[in-house]
């Protein structure tokens, strides 16, 4: 076989290190991965299943892998995911993404970590990585994960860094509210919307001062722009007004944060029967925009979760799966984000992800359809 029968997908790993020493190498690393890959879109989720895999779509997979020495056994597959290095695995998991997204016009990208339970042990913690997401396309676009005996601090700007930023809103949650975080988004060419808690009780405490004269001033103290939306739904109403304000001068040290433009103050008050709630978040940005704009970035920042974590413990198994040898844990889950937005963007079958991954085992035209077909 030639390298130019290989799926479109693959082309940014032609470059990645096989970690084992030459004796050892009885299958090609692309094979290894390529095998990998369609058996996750099929609905393998251990090394035994990819191998099942493999043996039952043989002859389909020599049409465009090499397999000279066959399949490679489940132990293979394991020993090389727990050797590959993880941080150049993703980088071309980050090659590809940004192969497609000049296409997509990304707007909003959320970042925020993902704990996978069973990758842990007795002896060890389980994997913590930290992964950004694109809202509009629903796109995992890259990951990092969080070493031992740090947090996502120090991870966030190493996953900047591997993204292509330019002219995006990223939001992160309060942990990544830090200084160096934030001028690094903007020497992205990016700009940020990042909520303030008291981990910053400076900076909290002049945006509650500021956000009560505002208020007591009978809201003639500070020049704004409102924007206010009612939900309903399981027997609650949910309102939520956001306030932005441009009159920055009024905080301590605001010039320390780069390039900080708008303040934003989301209430949201709650109805339940005959309940009451009411709840003030701020926020601050380095973009100036409506106050309905800063409704949709903080509230699609939660995509993440329920479009992409979700999704991966439910639909890939992901809090389930054992894997725990070397660095597989981590090399796994980005195949199975490289999976999902293989899946999510691929169109001919109908239901969700679970169906689709079915399909795509059931149906050979439709796997080499969404292998070799362009991005949808």
């Amino acid at each position: 076989m030639i390298e130019t029968t290989l799926p479109p997908l693959l082309a940014p790993f032609g470059d990645l290190e096989d970690p084992r020493v030459e004796r050892t190498k009885h299958h090609r690393l692309l094979d290894i991965l390529g095998i990998a890959l369609c058996a996750t879109l099929c609905g393998a989720d251990s090394f035994v299943a990819i191998e099942q895999f493999g043996q039952a779509k043989i002859e389909w997979l020599k049409t465009f892998l090499v397999l000279s020495n066959g399949i490679p056994s489940h132990d293979t597959f394991g020993r090389v995911f727990a050797l590959l290095d993880p941080q150049a695995f993703a980088s071309c998991f980050a090659t590809w993404t940004a192969s497609i997204c000049p296409s997509l016009n990304l707007k909003s990208i959320g970042i925020d970590g993902k704990t996978s339970r069973g990758s842990g042990s007795d002896e060890d913690k389980p994997l913590h990585l930290v992964s950004a997401w694109a809202n509009e396309a629903r796109l995992s676009l890259g990951q990092i994960a969080v070493e031992d005996k740090s947090n996502e601090i120090t991870a966030i700007p190493k996953l900047l860094e591997m993204l292509e930023l330019k002219g995006a809103i990223v939001t992160i949650d309060a942990m990544g509210t830090q200084k160096d975080i934030a001028e690094k988004i903007v020497e992205k060419g990016a700009d940020y919307v990042l909520p303030v808690k008291q981990n910053h009780p400076h900076l909290f405490e002049d945006l509650q001062k500021m956000f009560t004269q505002f208020v007591d001033s009978d809201m003639t103290a500070f020049s704004y722009d409102v924007f206010t939306k009612e939900n309903q739904g399981h027997g609650r109403t949910e309102l939520r007004t956001v306030w932005v304000f441009t009159d920055i001068k009024k905080l301590r040290d605001w010039q320390l944060w780069k390039n900080l433009q708008s303040v934003i103050v989301v209430v949201r008050e709650c109805w339940q029967g005959d309940k009451y709630s009411i709840e003030v978040s701020y926020h601050i940005s380095s973009k100036k925009d409506s106050a309905e704009a800063f409704y949709g970035f903080i509230r699609d920042h939660w995509g993440i979760e329920s479009r992409c974590h979700w999704v991966l413990d439910v639909c890939f198994g992901e809090d389930d799966s054992r894997v725990r040898e070397g660095h597989a844990p981590e090399n796994l889950t980005c195949l199975r984000r490289m999976a999902m937005a293989i899946l999510r963007n691929a169109h001919g079958a109908k239901g969700g992800f679970a169906t689709r991954r079915l399909f795509a085992g059931w149906n050979t035209t439709y796997l080499e359809k969404i292998l070799f077909g362009p991005p949808a």
